[in-house]
């Protein structure tokens, strides 16, 4: 993923209004980040705990999704969870089901999406073994990185595919990268 600026972040953001983009709480040092490791910008926050955001590149711009944790769910912290993004397992509380509600007029009515996604949103970072899964005993994929890097995207694209269903035509476009 190419460095994103704030301004970008915030003006990419499909499924709430410009006020509440305005005011989302961006990850602390952002012009920290190993962008090159990113196949996504995701983050909870800290503030928020059953909040979460995903910006990603797409087509020639960003798609910036506002997440939340349903409420009500009920965590097992005996089981072993897989993400549905990027294939991880994790112990207990590791993967997160969260919800994003869907984009334009479907998403005004109440309608959303979910997927399992790590509870970090730091997809990106396991499928590179830049970070590690707490599970003991986890099992080595034997599938080259790239594939595992090009089946983090397509679910991901899965994903935002829900999210927008086709509620871009007419209204907010994504934006360019910086």
């Amino acid at each position: 993923m190419d460095p994103v600026g704030e301004k970008a972040i915030r003006a990419s953001f499909v499924n709430c209004s410009k006020g509440e983009a305005s005011r989302i709480n961006l990850p602390a040092g952002l012009g920290d980040l190993r962008w090159e490791d990113l196949d996504f910008l995701g983050w909870r926050d800290p503030g928020a705990p059953d909040r979460g955001y995903l910006v990603a590149p797409r087509g020639d711009g960003l798609v910036g999704v506002t997440l939340r944790v349903p409420q009500g769910v009920r965590r097992s912290f005996t089981k072993t969870t897989v993400c549905s993004v990027c294939v991880t397992g994790h112990p207990g509380s590791g993967v997160s089901l969260l919800a994003a509600r869907r984009a334009g007029a479907a998403g005004r009515q109440g309608n959303t999406v979910g997927a399992y996604f790590c509870a970090d949103l730091a997809c990106s970072l396991y499928v590179r073994g830049r970070k590690r899964s707490q599970l003991a005993g986890r099992h080595e994929e034997t599938l080259p990185l790239e594939d595992r890097i090009a089946r983090l995207v397509r679910h991901l694209d899965d994903f935002l595919d829900k999210v927008l269903d086709g509620s871009l035509v007419g209204e907010r476009q994504a934006v360019p990268g910086s």
